[in-house]
């Protein structure tokens, strides 16, 4: 069998796209981890005792008014939105590389995007709940009358249930959740060829990363890598019900205090 022959350009240009792959993956997982709440074996022993407890939690949730649902969840959500700036900063191609104002302009478009993803973490797929602090809890628990709001509820649960039958490894979340922050296509950036650099970057790895453990069709033909572009839409719409439902809510609430950090994110016009 002949031996394949690299000429050294050939050479340098595979040990340079390793180095970077190794640099971008290394990174962003480090970050992923460092500012993760519950490890997965954590998740795991909670989900096993929580299922355990939904009942009791669901009727608690169930007696809160709606201001002290909006007012809980907005609570859980900061301390998620903490860690996932927290996750930003860690990455060095963000501070680095872009200018503060891009920073804001990602942080306050991507944020609830990101804790959606993050979300498909603590999702149940053998009940159907997701992990509501120490219990697992089903979308009954969030039914209400104003249509947006329950469009976002239903949309949430759906994208946190379709992430997770994704199996994907936190490495390929870690990945995902930089490529979706890195969105050179946010309004009002400026260094738009900058991002678009880093965002291609992190697709080039994340390819790489999936092709390590996805190896078959997700479903039919369809690879995971295309089964999660097509799920960007889906993050752009769960943002955009929440920035609505938080506008509609606002204005019947006004004086609702909420959590300092949630108010600078997701500030709307009263």
């Amino acid at each position: 069998m002949a031996s394949t022959i690299f000429l050294p350009n050939e050479l340098d240009k595979e040990k340079r796209d390793r180095e970077v792959h190794d640099f971008v993956v290394g990174h962003t997982v480090n970050a992923h981890n460092a500012t993760l709440l519950l490890s997965r074996d954590k998740i795991a022993e909670l989900m096993s005792r929580g299922s355990q407890q939904a009942d009791d939690h669901l009727e608690y949730i169930r007696r809160l008014t709606r201001d002290e649902l909006w007012k809980e969840c907005a609570e859980r959500l900061n301390v998620v939105i903490q860690a996932i700036i927290e996750f930003a900063k860690l990455l060095p191609m963000f501070q680095s590389k872009l200018d503060q104002d891009d920073q804001i302009v990602l942080l306050k478009t991507g944020c609830f995007e990101l804790s959606c993803l993050r979300m498909s973490r603590y999702f149940d797929l053998n009940t159907g709940m997701v992990l509501f602090g120490d219990s697992l809890i089903s979308m009954d628990a969030f039914i209400t009358s104003e249509t947006t709001e329950m469009k976002l509820v239903t949309t949430a649960f759906e994208f946190a249930k379709g992430t997770a039958e994704m199996k994907l490894t936190e490495a390929e979340l870690a990945l995902f959740s930089a490529f979706a922050l890195l969105a050179p296509d946010r309004p009002g950036l400026k260094g738009v060829l900058d991002i678009q650099r880093l965002n291609q970057a992190i697709a080039k790895a994340l390819k790489v990363e999936l092709g390590k453990t996805h190896k078959m069709p997700y479903k039919g033909d369809v690879t995971v890598l295309e089964a999660l572009m097509a799920k960007l839409p889906t993050l752009r719409e769960l943002s955009l019900l929440h920035m609505e439902s938080l506008s509609k809510f606002r204005r019947s609430c006004p004086h609702l205090e909420f959590p300092a950090l949630h108010k600078e994110l997701f500030s709307v016009d009263l």
